[in-house]
């Protein structure tokens, strides 16, 4: 079970673009994500997929850590 979620904002023409992306492709947007996330060349960091935290350059942060 998949207990993470991701809240994006985008232009219109951008979720249009994966709307209609995933309708051609007869799947969902959420796979189209996943699939996209997968194909990120980084080397794979164990089987829970955290990112280490000196992996962060300045003014990055991970979701739900304090601004």
């Amino acid at each position: 079970m998949k207990d993470d979620y991701l809240r994006i904002r985008m232009s219109k023409r951008r979720m249009d673009k994966l709307r209609l992306y995933a309708t051609m492709k007869d799947t969902t947007m959420t796979h189209v994500i996943e699939d996209l996330i997968d194909s990120l060349k980084i080397p794979e960091i164990g089987n829970q997929g955290a990112v280490p935290p000196n992996a962060l350059t300045d003014g990055q942060q991970l979701s739900g850590d304090a601004p």
